[in-house]
């Protein structure tokens, strides 16, 4: 028996990096999972994986970006699998570089994606959950927020920053319901960060050099387990915290 036997997880950007490895981590703890993303390919090969596992899962493509495609993913969701119980607002778009040079369209897409779809989800799944007679909730943020140079980003850490005030107020407003509402901030080996490792080695070995762990997380061992738990019966009493699974870089306060 899993810790997860039962629930049905939506997560969104679930096709690859983060999100396809908490989606691994949940399947296998037997949560049901709806693989949400905007390209219907990364995420059927989510879902072809947890399948040949032996797990439930379907792909479900969605751009969250979009108000319109939100309301009727989740109802898709729900009548697939039969309700929601675990909601994981991963999606992202990063707008990096100086504040006096970012574009103010990137930063509007930022919190598109960020924000303002994880609000969207949370509105909409609220009565799901509430109805089932609980659920929880996980907000991907960043430490990028509280090092103490945000040099380059500062429009990518104001959306994550918004997510985290969401995910308070949430946790305080829902608690009663026995919604839990939690926010996540990793470093893991995703394929962008990959992709710029191998190209600037130098500048990646001082960036892991800053890790008091001295290595960048795995998607699904670091990120996904710990998601896992913090979703599960075990941790059924934390709820408006943010996590830091960064290996100890930032000092959150």
């Amino acid at each position: 028996m899993g810790t997860l036997d039962g629930k049905v997880a939506l997560i969104t950007g679930a096709g690859q990096g983060v999100g396809e490895g908490v989606a691994f981590a949940l399947a296998k703890e037997g949560a049901s999972i709806a693989a949400l993303g905007r390209t219907k390919a990364k995420v059927d090969e989510t879902v072809e994986a947890i399948q040949a596992l032996g797990g439930t899962a379907i792909a479900v493509e969605c751009d969250v970006a979009k108000e319109d495609q939100l309301s009727p993913a989740v109802d898709e969701v729900v009548s697939a699998l039969g309700g929601i119980d675990i909601l994981v607002n991963n999606a992202n778009y990063s707008v990096l570089g100086p504040i006096a040079q970012i574009k103010r369209h990137h930063v509007d897409k930022a919190f598109a994606v960020g924000p303002l779809a994880a609000l969207s989800l949370m509105q909409l799944c609220y009565p799901v959950m509430k109805e089932r007679g609980g659920g929880a909730v996980i907000n991907m943020v960043t430490s990028a927020s509280v090092r103490w140079d945000t040099s380059n980003y500062g429009g990518y850490a104001a959306a994550k920053e918004a997510m985290r005030s969401l995910s308070r107020a949430a946790a305080s407003e829902w608690g009663r319901d026995n919604i839990r509402v939690n926010a996540v901030a990793p470093h893991a080996l995703s394929p962008g960060l990959k992709a710029w490792t191998e190209h600037n080695p130098e500048e990646a070995a001082e960036f892991v050099a800053t890790i008091p762990m001295g290595r960048i997380g795995e998607c699904e061992q670091d990120i996904g387990r710990a998601v896992a738990f913090l979703v599960g019966p075990d941790a059924r009493y934390l709820t408006g915290a943010t996590i830091p699974l960064d290996g100890g870089q930032a000092r959150w306060v």
